[in-house]
């Protein structure tokens, strides 16, 4: 397997035969952005250990982080106030944030709808959700569902391909992983699909140089509602 250096290598080389693609972290990154205010209260679900809050020089003691999981919470490098919490029962008031996002979290969400009606409920009025995830409809998101009904089998694939140990891998449901899943949802939940981006990136199977290119000739042939990551956002109505 390919060092992770000589895999940052590929995704550079990506990004320079393709100047105007951009990866779904970044597409993330700037949607956060643009919704965030200097005095923006947000909420981050599914904090772990960092992530996107370390990226936005905004005031730790405005944002609040939940994460289900003790260890990642007390290993996390920010000082930010944070909880042990699932979304789907935040320790919050209502209509108390600005803001929401959440990394890879939708995947995991066994009810959805139920997650999604809590986080409008600790929305202000017109306030955004923002997340990113990874797309059902995509072959290798199919491949993984397959793999993780043998357990055994995903946990250790996930140590070996992402460095992940068993206790940072989580079921994974993708009940709100597709488009029309996420519109179906929203109206359930209170809120309006606002936005939804398709992101390809062959670079996440960059590990070899084989896989690498197999990943390449699989999203030239996608259509481009089947390409690997969602990156969109809920606005509360």
């Amino acid at each position: 397997m390919l060092s992770l250096e000589q895999q940052n290598r590929l995704r550079e080389q990506y990004s320079q035969e393709h100047p105007r693609w951009r990866p779904a972290t970044e597409v993330y990154a700037a949607l956060v952005r643009v919704r965030l205010g200097p005095h923006s209260r947000v909420l981050d679900l599914g904090c772990g250990r960092g992530g996107l809050v370390e990226q936005l020089s905004h005031p730790l003691h405005k944002i609040a982080g939940i994460d289900p999981d003790l260890t990642s919470l007390r290993q996390h490098r920010l000082s930010l106030p944070r909880a042990q919490a699932f979304s789907r029962r935040l320790p919050f008031p209502g209509e108390c944030f600005d803001l929401a996002f959440a990394s890879w979290l939708l995947e995991h969400l066994l009810d959805p709808a139920a997650d999604l009606r809590e986080v409008r409920r600790v929305l202000r009025p017109g306030a955004y959700f923002i997340f990113i995830t990874p797309n059902a409809g995509h072959p290798l998101i199919g491949l993984n569902r397959l793999v993780s009904r043998l357990r055994g089998l995903q946990t250790a694939l996930v140590q070996r391909l992402y460095g992940r140990q068993a206790a940072d891998t989580f079921p994974a449901y993708y009940r709100a992983n597709n488009r029309e899943q996420l519109q179906q949802l929203a109206p359930q939940a209170g809120l309006r699909l606002s936005e939804l981006r398709f992101v390809p990136d062959p670079t996440y199977l960059a590990f070899t140089p084989a896989l690498f290119r197999i990943a390449q000739r699989l999203d030239a042939l996608l259509p481009q509602e089947r390409a690997v990551h969602l990156v969109g956002s809920f606005q509360r109505v």
